[in-house]
């Protein structure tokens, strides 16, 4: 702790303007909270800042939003939660801008279930596919969307497992208590390439577009350190690893 608030100190004499650290409170979608955890030393270095986030799904932090959770910015799986935020007075208006768009990737932790496509999912090699709860998580809907499309919905019903967000959806499929599942790209892709398993991306035409969109947060209107944030996420630096953690702009 003392060699950081040297280094803020040194900051300060070296822009001849005070700089006083300050903590920003996030709320994030559960799918973009290994992305943010790469994100937060960048952030910290560049702006002496500290970073604190708590990860969920988008309607479940919208709740505790809407409750009075102390979160400055929300850094959402959607584009709607935002602006039902800023309909609803407890954003700040104009502040709202899409940080990355989501893929979706069928996913198995078996390296030999999933041949790069779903034609998987009309045998009976597995018993369970998990998915994020399509009333809370974006990548839910897009899941249900995509079976639609495929015409599988109503067959595979009794096989879904629903996790609370897509964090634990992952987690359904790593522990292998789901032979497979829909996951977030970012969640299985490592430096910029897909990490162990096998799975089949899903085409961004078989879903509604994943548009994810951060929002300054009425508690967070009057904090530096909220405001820096959101600005970092626009830089260069920062789209280069969202980019390479499996999103798109």
């Amino acid at each position: 702790m003392k060699h950081f608030i040297l280094s803020c100190v040194c900051a300060a004499l070296a822009w001849g303007t005070p700089v006083m650290a300050d903590e920003v409170k996030v709320a994030v979608a559960a799918n973009f909270a290994l992305t943010l955890q790469k994100l937060a030393p960048g952030f910290e270095k560049q702006t002496g800042h500290r970073l604190v986030a708590s990860p969920g799904s988008s309607g479940k932090l919208y709740a505790q939003i809407k409750n009075g959770a102390p979160f400055q910015v929300l850094l959402s799986a959607d584009d709607e939660t935002p602006a039902r935020l800023e309909a609803d007075n407890m954003a700040v208006k104009g502040s709202r801008f899409t940080y990355a768009v989501g893929r979706l990737a069928l996913w198995s932790a078996d390296r030999k279930l999933i041949d790069g496509r779903p034609e998987v999912l009309k045998t009976d090699r597995f018993k369970h596919l998990a998915i994020a709860n399509p009333a809370l998580a974006p990548y839910g809907q897009a899941a249900l969307q995509t079976l639609e499309k495929l015409g599988l919905q109503k067959a595979l019903q009794s096989r879904l497992v629903t996790g609370e967000n897509i964090a634990q959806t992952h987690q359904f499929v790593a522990s292998g208590n789901a032979e497979l599942g829909f996951v977030a790209l970012s969640q299985v892709m490592v430096d910029g390439q897909m990490g162990a398993g096998s799975f089949w991306l899903v085409p961004p035409s078989m879903h509604d577009s994943i548009r994810q969109d951060a929002v300054l947060l009425n508690r967070g209107k009057e904090s530096i350190a909220a405001k820096e944030l959101l600005k970092y996420l626009q830089s260069q630096e920062a789209r280069a690893l969202i980019a390479n953690s499996g999103y798109g702009h």
